[in-house]
């Protein structure tokens, strides 16, 4: 199922301007070259990204001035902090093109907003003998609580296998989604393969057979504009901290006419609109679904991160990540014992690039570059059965975003070349 890619170098286009790159100077971090410490080559963003200035100044400024719970108090700070939370709901709103806010739930992260549609809509909707489809590519997150609810409600769990080139065919999508499928799950953008699913294709043709669609765009919205209304999509769930923003602060959409239909999955604070002693009435969504204290100096971060992805623009972050990607892989295969995952040609994902070095386990190659300064991320990515699928049990995985450049790749191929000589392996 390994598939090494082929010829590339006719992507290569003009990348003499991404030798540096115009915003890493709003990234601390990444501008945080000590005095005899290595430079940092950071190349696990789809782990999670960087934070630019505006966000982490966002952050402070919330906390030195606005720090209050909100939709609790009648006072002054508390109303500017809910107005701040409830302003960077709007902010989302826009960004996704939801038809409302009140489509707008917010969350700890992904994880837990699959969770929730998991628990508080799949468990009542998804009945004893219903089909639910996966992609075999689905990060445990989008997994693992669609195991749970198959088990317990006695459905069958399905996957939509990929090619050799990681692609989900038009076949497997017509020959997988039937009148038997109740609700598919599907990765808009694989944290391992880097490939944009067909998601159109798959919502069309589960919505033909009246199934509702769970899609994970935490690898997509980084990269590429989503429109709900446009994809016209059930469900869809993304973490902030991917995409710039704070880490424990995720967003959940859905369609008001489900969301109404739920029932929330915490319980407590917040989430009523009235109590008795015996019998408890919930606010309206989205409220019913945040229970407790809310994180809302993070969705402020998250406010913020979203105006600086749009203050740059998707268009213009495409084109640095292709170019960026296309060179990365042309310097890759130049080397003779590095084995590329899959095709990833210019226009067809993200600038995830997985990899594996003969005779080194992927773990050994984090920990040389490391030595180097360059971050990667190696290991299963919380994607087991699709290494199983691949026949592999773990691989080396680069992610670009648009503050790296062409200097962290040379940085990244020297210390790559390095790798089998620590190891004794020769060059």
């Amino acid at each position: 199922m390994i598939n090494k890619i082929i010829n590339s170098s006719s992507l290569i286009s003009d990348v003499s301007d991404l030798k540096e790159n115009e915003y890493i100077k709003d990234f601390p971090l990444l501008n945080n070259m000590a005095e005899g410490k290595k430079r940092l080559v950071y190349l696990d963003n789809a782990a999670t990204t960087q934070k630019p200035l505006s966000v982490i100044n966002a952050v402070k400024e919330y906390y030195g001035h606005y720090n209050a719970n909100p939709h609790r108090g009648a006072y002054g700070l508390s109303s500017k902090a809910t107005q701040i939370y409830e302003d960077a709901r709007e902010c989302a709103r826009r960004f996704i093109n939801a038809k409302s806010s009140e489509e707008i739930i917010f969350t700890k992260g992904a994880t837990e907003g699959f969770n929730m549609i998991a628990s508080s809509f799949g468990e009542d909707f998804i009945c004893s003998g219903d089909e639910i489809l996966l992609s075999i590519a689905e990060h445990h997150s989008n997994l693992i609580p669609w195991q749970l609810v198959a088990k317990k409600k006695g459905a069958i769990l399905k996957y939509m296998y990929t090619e050799p080139s990681g692609e989900i065919t038009t076949k497997e999508i017509t020959d997988k989604i039937n009148e038997r499928t109740k609700l598919v799950a599907i990765t808009h953008v694989s944290n391992v393969l880097g490939l944009i699913n067909p998601v159109e294709e798959i919502i069309r043709r589960a919505h033909k057979v009246g199934a509702v669609v769970v899609m994970d765009a935490a690898q997509s919205i980084p990269h590429i504009q989503v429109d709900v209304q446009k994809l016209n999509v059930d469900f869809m769930v993304f973490s902030g901290h991917k995409m710039l923003a704070p880490m424990g602060i995720g967003v959940l959409y859905g369609k008001k006419k489900l969301l109404d239909n739920m029932r929330p999955l915490l319980y407590g604070g917040g989430m009523v609109e009235s109590v008795t002693e015996q019998d408890t009435v919930y606010a309206e969504a989205p409220y019913k679904f945040e229970g407790g204290t809310q994180n809302v100096e993070a969705a402020y971060g998250l406010m913020k991160a979203m105006e600086y992805i749009d203050d740059i623009g998707y268009d213009k972050i495409a084109a640095i990540e292709d170019k960026l990607t296309a060179y990365a892989i042309e310097k890759l295969e130049e080397i003779p014992y590095i084995t590329i995952y899959v095709d990833r040609r210019q226009g067809k994902g993200t600038g995830v690039i997985s990899f594996g070095i003969e005779g080194v386990h992927p773990h050994d190659v984090s920990t040389v570059l490391d030595a180097y300064g360059v971050a990667i991320r190696s290991g299963h990515h919380c994607a087991q059965p699709l290494m199983n699928h691949l026949g592999i049990h773990a691989c080396c995985r680069i992610s670009l975003y648009f503050y790296n450049s062409m200097k962290d790749i040379d940085c990244f191929i020297d210390a790559i070349k390095n790798v089998r000589r620590w190891l004794g392996l020769g060059a």
